[in-house]
């Protein structure tokens, strides 16, 4: 199913791009990625779910991909959230909401804080407001590796995501990552802006960094809540997904096999089948 380019109107009167699959009269499902990610990297996930019948939004969030980057560097979870918020209002419609990592802490404070009740459920990728230091530090030191000085080609750009993804096969081709990196005086540099590692590494005093607050938001959100977590990921350790699903209530949980925190490209099948699933119950 070939995707519809569009874009929106951010928080700061910033572009944001979007592909939609599927039926725009359908139920519609939002796909928030990760810090560092692109909108492309929802695999097969988001066609599966057009497919079946739901309108499947995948969104390059501020600084990432093709959507703009932020003028004043300001990369707060409490921007994201705004910029999703106002994608939500000119699509329209109420829609299910599917986050990993950065997409789902800008889910949680978003549908907890900013604009409770926006969408209609939640499906929380490998994150959890309390993260383990560990992974987020790894994930820290995989994204400034490379951030300022770029790859001298696709090939070494996949040498060091293999590294990082140790427990996944190099994939043969390298033309995949075109759509994650972009050429530039002859390298090839990260397609999101280098200032958002200010928030990655908590540099600052954005919302990412309040465990507490995202807990608050979590267990203030009425609507249905699926947490997927990878059951090999260093950012969500088994003894904190229990710990979350515990205190909030109605939660459900799918603990993914053989996959790390990025959990859709390691496991997208089984992903697949926990997010349509989630989908479903939703009525």
């Amino acid at each position: 199913m070939e995707p519809t380019r569009l874009t929106f109107t951010g928080r700061d009167g910033n572009t944001i791009v979007a592909d939609r699959r599927g039926d725009p009269g359908a139920d519609q499902v939002i796909f928030l990625h990760g810090g560092g990610q692109t909108r492309h990297s929802w695999g097969g996930t988001a066609a599966a779910v057009a497919e079946r019948g739901w309108c499947a939004w995948t969104i390059d969030a501020r600084g990432h991909g093709e959507s703009d980057w932020a003028p004043d560097g300001d990369y707060r979870l409490g921007r994201f959230a705004s910029d999703v918020e106002a994608v939500i209002g000119e699509i329209g419609r109420r829609p299910a909401i599917v986050g990993a990592s950065l997409g789902g802490l800008t889910a949680l404070l978003l549908l907890g804080r900013e604009a409770p009740g926006a969408a209609q459920g939640l499906v929380l990728v490998d994150i959890v407001p309390a993260m383990e230091k560990s992974g987020t530090d790894r994930i820290a030191a995989f994204m400034n590796a490379n951030a300022e000085t770029g790859f001298a080609d696709l090939e070494e750009a996949a040498d060091a995501v293999a590294a990082y993804n140790h427990h996944r096969d190099r994939p043969p081709s390298v033309d995949g990552l075109r759509k994650n990196l972009r050429e530039r005086d002859g390298r090839w540099y990260w397609h999101w802006d280098p200032r958002f590692m200010s928030l990655v590494e908590g540099r600052n005093s954005s919302e990412i960094n309040d465990p507490d607050l995202l807990m608050r938001c979590a267990k203030a959100i009425e609507e249905p809540m699926m947490l997927v977590r990878g059951r090999m990921s260093d950012v969500v350790s088994a003894q904190g997904a229990t710990r979350f699903v515990e205190a909030v209530p109605g939660v459900s949980f799918v603990d993914v096999g053989d996959a790390g925190h990025m959990v859709a490209g390691d496991r997208n099948d089984a992903f697949t089948d926990a997010v349509t699933g989630f989908l479903e119950s939703l009525g």
